[in-house]
This record gives structure tokens, sequence and C-alpha cells, in this order.
């Protein structure tokens, strides 16, 4: 849930816009354009959230966001969740990419 609405597709949250769907319906089918469209949300930091389980991304994945000057933790969907709120706390331009 976010802000007392729940979602069952990925989403694409940031502090400062609505949440947004997010394409992706499974880490296995995650594409680069799926990650290079995140490097225009004017983030300085993509929080990965690869469901209930982490699962490591082949770093051709991230060079899109490298390039962009993003940086790109990934991590479970819970953890992703927590550390968002950590960060959004802090002042951080941040988003979270949940794969839900």
């Amino acid at each position: 849930m976010v802000n007392a609405v729940r979602y069952a597709r990925s989403i694409v949250v940031l502090p400062d816009r609505p949440v947004a769907d997010w394409a992706v319906s499974a880490v296995e089918a995650l594409r680069d354009e799926d990650l290079e469209s995140l490097a225009g949300l004017g983030v300085e930091i993509v929080l990965l959230g690869t469901g209930e389980n982490l699962h490591l991304l082949h770093p051709r994945l991230l060079q899109s966001l490298a390039r962009s000057g993003v940086g790109v933790e990934v991590m479970d969907t819970h953890a992703a969740c927590r550390t968002y709120n950590i960060l959004v706390a802090e002042g951080r331009k941040v988003a979270a990419a949940l794969i839900l």
C-alpha cells in the first residue's frame, strides 16, 4: 500500500509525484528499456525492489542509469520500501521501482 491505496502491479514511487504503473511483471522480464525509463525521473538514486527475494541483476541492465549519473540499489521489495521511507525523510531525491 502507498498512501492508503493498495497496488497489485509493479509501480514507481516518487516523493513529489503520484505513483505510476511500471510495466514490469517479474524480475526475469526486466529489460534495458524498463530501467532507461527511470533515468529521466530527476532523482539521484533508484531503489529497485525485486519482489519477495533479492535478485541480482546483470550489470548490463544497470548501465543506462549509471551513464545518467543515477545510483541504483537492488534489494527485495520490502527492504526497498523501508529504505525509500528513510531517504525521503532525509529529503533525498529518490525513486522506488517496485516489482510486485
